[in-house]
């Protein structure tokens, strides 16, 4: 793997140089796999910085996996979004559930620092927000009214993380591919919770319109389960 270029002059501070070695070390995790252990000598060399910046900056292996860990599943959580006009439940997940599976590789790293008693990682970047998101939708008649957006929000959560960390070995085991996999599953899961919709979702279906169609509103930014 060859070196990358090494950082110098005044920009070589110690966010940059942090930055580097864990940027090395998810690019060597993604090589290796976890499990394979990190080599740190490997890690400095590819990052173009002496060994002993590893441990002046993270103390030991065990930190710097967990900080590289850390900044990669906030960087790409960003990315897994719901939409903010009003939607049904079981096309909500749908979203979040495909955005997942695009975004895989957060999943599983969230999964991992969840599973290393790391307290600081959030299975809900934007819990208030994406709370106030689907009370909009029963508002707006997208859901039912009086469904339990809490519980929602945790189903949402639960199988999203849960089938994107599951999905290669059942589609192995299945003996079917895991993109036709990944169809059957969002399709049936939009199904099976399409009983929380709402009246408005009803009248949509009716008539073949997407619930919130219309005249165009300003809206906040999407928020992320």
């Amino acid at each position: 793997m060859p070196q990358r270029a090494k950082p110098s002059g005044p920009s070589m501070d110690a966010e940059l140089t942090a930055r580097t070695l864990e940027e090395a070390a998810l690019e060597l995790i993604e090589r290796d796999g976890v499990l394979s252990g990190l080599n740190l000598r490997e890690v400095a060399d590819l990052a173009g910085v002496n060994r002993g910046l590893v441990y002046h900056y993270f103390g030991s292996r065990r930190d710097l996996l967990r900080s590289a860990l850390r900044r990669n599943a906030r960087e790409r959580s960003t990315h897994i979004r719901i939409r903010d006009r009003a939607t049904p439940f079981g096309e909500r997940v749908r979203q979040v559930l495909k955005g997942s599976i695009r975004h895989s590789s957060s999943v599983r790293l969230a999964a991992l620092l969840q599973l290393d008693g790391d307290t600081r990682i959030r299975m809900m970047p934007e819990r208030d927000r994406t709370q106030d998101v689907l009370r909009r939708d029963q508002e707006e008649g997208a859901v039912a009214a009086g469904a339990d957006t809490v519980a929602m929000h945790a189903v949402m959560v639960a199988l999203a993380q849960g089938y994107v960390l599951t999905r290669n070995r059942l589609a192995k085991e299945f003996g079917v591919g895991v993109r036709e996999l990944d169809e059957r599953v969002t399709d049936l899961v939009a199904h099976a919770l399409s009983g929380l919709d709402g009246p408005s979702a009803a009248r949509a279906g009716a008539s073949g319109a997407a619930p919130g169609d219309g005249p165009a509103r300003e809206t906040a930014p999407a928020a992320r389960p």
